[in-house]
């Protein structure tokens, strides 16, 4: 009992060499604790990734608790030394208590969690982590229609919560508004073909149409709006030179939407050449 009264009075007495063992300890039951929660998996599962996150954050929070309560004192007595310049202190780490505030804030308000999809500024992607200071997202390509990983990790300092406007896109996970265009040079009566194209594009939908029907239902109650519906939609504008641009909007499943375009566009250009075979010509 005396020689662990010795090593406690030790460590006390060199607060530097007990918090690099506190500091050591806390990683080594980190790495073990995350170790064991992902196996020996290739890809990490969402709820695989939401107690890695609780571990990490976890950690975090116990280390700076333990470390306050060891170096409290000093703090104290620091605290009152730079009473002076507390002003400059604050205005040097704007960008860290941006981070800090920005993390309560998506804490309170829920506004994403880890496997959703979210839109901030003009990043997109899917979350994987988020902590005190940063949350960090899967990029995926939602600009050029494609709604694939792009391969990139971003991490967005959480200071971005109060810049940009945080779009939750994680109903887009499974099914989405797929919207493209057709563009016809030449001014003819397009009309005609939409009832035909409808029934090509009725045939590519038709083995999903009664899922997506549900779930578009199912997005109208969790957002309490009136969605366009999941029924296809087409319209016809003119361009600023003459030139015809036919609209279409599916809502059909996310790993699907690319492959449905290009088979409505090979049915259009098809349907085309067949009922303006002199224009096609030209």
């Amino acid at each position: 009992m005396e020689k662990v009264q010795v090593v406690i009075d030790f460590l006390l007495t060199h607060k530097l060499v007990f918090t690099a063992l506190i500091v050591v300890l806390v990683v080594l039951v980190r790495r073990t604790i995350l170790w064991k929660i992902r196996g020996d998996v290739a890809f990490v599962s969402e709820k695989q990734r939401h107690w890695m996150s609780r571990t990490k954050n976890g950690s975090f929070v116990l280390t700076v608790l333990l470390l306050f309560v060891l170096w409290q004192s000093e703090i104290n007595e620091f605290a009152l030394s730079v009473t002076a310049i507390a002003v400059a202190i604050v205005v040097a780490s704007k960008e860290i208590i941006l981070c800090f505030t920005g993390s309560i804030q998506r804490a309170s308000s829920r506004s994403f969690r880890i496997g959703d999809w979210i839109e901030v500024g003009k990043i997109c992607g899917e979350v994987i982590e988020h902590n005190m200071m940063a949350t960090v997202i899967q990029e995926i390509d939602l600009y050029h229609g494609h709604y694939h990983y792009t391969g990139k990790t971003a991490t967005l300092p959480n200071s971005m919560f109060f810049t940009y406007p945080v779009k939750n896109l994680n109903f887009m996970k499974r099914y989405v508004y797929h919207d493209f265009s057709i563009i016809v040079p030449s001014f003819v009566n397009l009309y005609p073909m939409i009832p035909d194209i409808m029934e090509k594009i009725d045939g590519h939908i038709s083995y999903f149409s009664d899922v997506a029907k549900r779930y578009n239902t199912v997005i109208e109650k969790h957002a309490g709006v009136d969605l366009p519906g999941s029924e296809p939609h087409i319209h016809i504008t003119s361009g600023a030179t003459g030139e015809q641009i036919v609209h279409f909007m599916l809502f059909c499943p996310t790993d699907k939407a690319t492959h449905l375009e290009q088979d409505i566009r090979a049915d259009f250009m098809a349907l085309y050449e067949e009922r303006f075979p002199k224009e096609t010509d030209e």
